[in-house]
């Protein structure tokens, strides 16, 4: 369970922007053009978003231990 833990701490960023441009293509592909480009830009917003987070994390981990 730790090894699956470790695994989806570091790559859920990248699971969640999968799985958000497969469903951006099959509302794309079913006729919702509109509502499939929303839910596209979510891949860059998410991704973003974890490099943000990852990367005040990192700062604050890093100014604890001075």
């Amino acid at each position: 369970m730790k090894k699956f833990m470790d695994f989806w701490g570091l790559y859920y960023p990248i699971i969640l922007a999968f799985f958000s441009f497969v469903y951006s293509v099959i509302l794309w592909f079913s006729g919702d053009k509109l509502e499939g480009i929303f839910v596209g830009i979510w891949v860059p917003s998410i991704l973003s978003a974890s490099v943000a987070l990852r990367q005040r994390r990192s700062d604050y981990r890093d100014s604890k231990n001075k």
